[in-house]
């Protein structure tokens, strides 16, 4: 493969014939770089550090349960009809949103990938977007819009979108190549996270030195902040809803495999109204 020159900063990732792609990032300029012209065919070999890509298997922490069975089960009902089509999920950063994007890419045997984290990989790592973040955020929100340009353009993916991906017109038109779901996490439980993962946001987001009561009321002042940009998605994915109807008591009773299988029934609805709108626009 041609050697890439990078000149400012970039992330590699391995293919699985042992050679390296590069993720290249320069100022405004983040692209992926393939030696072939059709990118889609490079992605489908693609394996990097932030993309877990199903085969066929399920995941050993989920295990051979009923549950997960009837995930599997849903997905390949959806498939058919879904063609390929993206993924593309906003909401509040937690474990829970970030789970079922693993398990929703793994049942659909497509890629999984996390949109911050492809930008903090292409600028040198954690440390240095959060430098980057704090010193320039238009700039890395930026950014997030030349992965969105990317990953738009390709085909079976599950993408965990940040916040920059509902904060422009023009980012919101990318998310429309594919399907957008809300995943809709109580603020608790994204606090919560936070405390036991202060990695999740920037400290330009949010003071992760404060007690859960205070963080609570800055993820509270951030969802406001975001509220309009998540509820332009396609569905939302309420973890209050499911445990309603699953008769839960406690919020954490509801697993990354009921929000997976809520997600599947909502993505196979849209699919179905897209497949009715077609057929009555044919010709007679």
């Amino acid at each position: 493969m041609e050697k890439v020159s990078v000149n400012r900063m970039n992330a590699r990732f391995a293919l699985p014939n042992g050679s390296f792609d590069f993720l290249q990032f320069k100022h405004s300029n983040f692209f992926l770089k393939f030696p072939n012209p059709n990118p889609n065919a490079n992605l489908l070999r693609l394996r990097r550090l932030n993309c877990s890509v199903s085969d066929g298997t399920v995941p050993s922490s989920v295990g051979a349960t009923d549950s997960a069975l009837v995930v599997k089960k849903k997905a390949a009902e959806v498939s058919s009809d879904l063609k390929g089509t993206s993924i593309f999920l906003v909401g509040m950063k937690s474990s829970l949103k970030t789970s079922l994007g693993k398990l929703l890419a793994d049942a659909l045997r497509y890629y999984y990938f996390d949109s911050d984290s492809l930008v903090e990989e292409a600028v040198g790592g954690a440390l240095a977007a959060k430098s980057f973040t704090e010193s320039d955020t238009k700039g890395f929100y930026e950014s997030e819009t030349e992965v969105l340009k990317q990953l738009s353009s390709m085909g079976r993916l599950v993408v965990c979108a940040g916040n920059g991906a509902v904060t422009s017109p023009t980012n919101l038109a990318l998310l429309r190549h594919g399907i957008t779901l809300w995943i809709d996490v109580p603020i608790d439980l994204v606090a919560r996270d936070v405390t036991e993962d202060q990695s999740q946001f920037t400290p330009s987001e949010i003071s992760i030195s404060g007690s859960h009561p205070e963080v609570k009321d800055e993820l509270g002042a951030l969802y406001v902040k975001y509220r309009a940009g998540y509820a332009t998605a396609d569905a939302i994915i309420s973890v209050q809803k499911v445990a309603s109807q699953l008769g839960c008591d406690n919020l954490d009773e509801v697993t990354k495999e009921d929000l997976t299988l809520e997600a599947l029934k909502e993505i196979e609805k849209l699919t179905r109204v897209k497949k009715m709108i077609e057929e009555a626009a044919r010709p007679f």
